[in-house]
């Protein structure tokens, strides 16, 4: 343990963190350390316990065992305000803001200026400052609901860096944003790191951590595994200690027999979002679907799982046309869309993953009205078992799952629909590395089996990785398709989304 006597003592070190809670060991003899000035990179998979480090850090949590120094003294982090004080800013991966108050509003919420009114103007002319040390222009009257998620994103720092915050937890940052956002990103957390600022990075984007960070930090199963500086670590020794086994292959595409076309899309369109779209997909095929975010590929799939009303064009499934009013009708002709959003849009958080599995499926396990809850307990325990759904029992909340178990749970509910054509909406975002192998072997096993696939990325590497043929969209419109996928690049790509 660092002592105050130290003369350059470290900006922040946990000593021995422990934590539990019921039937769960969540960290046991945690540390860390972080100097000023420095960018640590937090690593481990979904549930390896850096989300309860930092909600402990954020005093969120408090741990049973263990010590928080900060400059060599040690603090109590009793509350999240605590921690505020002891200027320790937390940005989570769910962003903390109030959709109808605008940017400005948001970053004082809770702390506004008062004599006998709010400091409007006061904390206006603040948050502009606030922007202004970023080196970014937000429109800080408009409500934070109509901002983008980078704008948003920006909104959360600013929020953060008014508190006059020393050490920065930053939880997966960079998950919703394009390439340029990133960059940006990079660009505002190298200044913050020249004001002295420590940084503690959490992302499950390893090409990100190799480009920003200074050392690497590891947790597995709650417990430290290892660290180094980053340019002493190598990516597939990263992600060894991550998941504790050798992966030979990040990406492991497996060829499989191209057939006929399963799906057909004709001239599809919804106003200026999707516009005359045409392309098809066969079987034993995935066709990677990529472009900048904005670019149309979500309103597309939408369009033909027949989530939205389109205004013209056609989709036929092995040659027949099909008229999709809904995601019922659509499900029910075979096609099945993992959506982009799984906490709002793939699953009921409040109910237990078994009833998530069974909701689209209670066809198949009711008779007479009456739900076989038996027969839904042996389904999903067969994909409990070949998915490696870690989960204590079939009643936990889906709430209470790492994002990669939610995943699964998302996916078994699919997969027990037999459908024939599976659109994959950003599959491994907020995943972790040993989950997102886990997904492309099964999206090569379901192309075996002759399943057609789209696969919507927006990390290009999985995209270049997984795809046997790649679409590019911008601005609701096709403006590139690959075919000769083993010799393109991420640059060709990049160009065909912002033609």
């Amino acid at each position: 343990m660092v002592t105050t006597a130290d003369p350059d003592p470290l900006l922040l070190e946990m000593s021995g963190i422990e934590k539990s809670f019921p039937g769960v060991l969540a960290l046991r003899d945690v540390s860390l350390s972080l100097r000023r000035g420095e960018v640590l990179a937090l690593m481990g998979e979904n549930g390896a316990g850096k989300s309860t480090l930092i909600k402990t850090l954020g005093g969120a949590h408090q741990p049973d065992a263990g010590q928080i120094a900060i400059d060599g003294s040690p603090v109590e982090l009793s509350s999240p305000t605590a921690s505020i004080e002891a200027g320790i800013g937390v940005i989570y991966q769910e962003f903390n803001l109030i959709p109808a108050l605008s940017a400005w509003e948001n970053i004082f919420l809770g702390r506004e200026r008062t004599g006998f009114f709010v400091a409007r103007g006061a904390e206006r002319a603040k948050a502009l400052e606030m922007f202004e040390r970023l080196g970014v222009n937000i429109p800080i009257d408009l409500p934070c609901g109509d901002l983008s998620i980078a704008q948003q994103q920006l909104v959360e720092i600013a929020k953060v860096l008014s508190q006059d915050v020393r050490i920065l937890v930053m939880d997966e940052p960079s998950a919703a944003l394009t390439p340029q956002e990133v960059d940006k990103l990079f660009t505002i957390i190298r200044d913050l790191k020249d004001q002295g600022i420590g940084i503690i990075y959490i992302s499950h984007r390893l090409d990100e951590v190799f480009e920003i960070a200074d050392s690497i930090t590891v947790l597995r199963d709650g417990q430290y595994v290892g660290g180094s500086p980053s340019d002493a670590m190598t990516r597939r020794q990263l992600i060894e200690m991550m998941v504790g086994r050798s992966i030979e292959n990040e990406f492991p595409k497996q060829p499989a027999e191209i057939g006929n076309v399963r799906l057909a899309v004709t001239e599809l369109s919804r106003g200026q979002l999707v516009q005359d779209v045409s392309f098809d997909v066969h079987a034993g095929e995935v066709l990677g679907l990529t472009g900048l975010v904005g670019a149309g590929r979500t309103e597309l799939v939408r369009l033909i799982f027949g989530a939205d009303e389109r205004d013209g064009g056609q989709v036929s499934l092995d040659g027949k046309p099909l008229k999709l009013r809904s995601p019922r009708e659509a499900i029910r002709a075979g096609i099945c869309l993992l959506t982009e959003d799984r906490k709002s849009q793939g699953l009921v958080l409040g109910r237990s993953v078994r009833e998530n599995f069974g909701l689209p499926n209670l066809s198949r396990f009711s008779r007479f009205g009456l739900l076989r809850q038996r027969q839904e307990r042996s389904f999903f325990a067969r994909y409990v078992d070949s998915l490696s759904i870690r989960i204590p029992h079939q009643e936990q909340l889906a709430q209470h799952l790492s994002g990669g178990n939610q995943q699964k749970v998302v996916l078994a509910k699919w997969l027990q629909q037999n459908a024939e054509v599976l659109i994959f909406d950003e599959p491994t975002r907020g995943v972790d590395v040993g989950a997102k192998h886990e997904i492309y072997q099964l999206m090569n096993r379901l192309a075996a089996d002759g399943k057609a696939i789209i696969m919507i990325s927006s990390e290009l590497p999985e995209v270049l990785g997984m795809s046997d043929r790649i679409l590019v969209m911008h601005e609701g419109r096709v403006t590139g398709e690959i075919t000769d996928v083993a010799s393109a690049t991420q640059q060709q790509i990049m160009e065909l989304a912002i033609s």
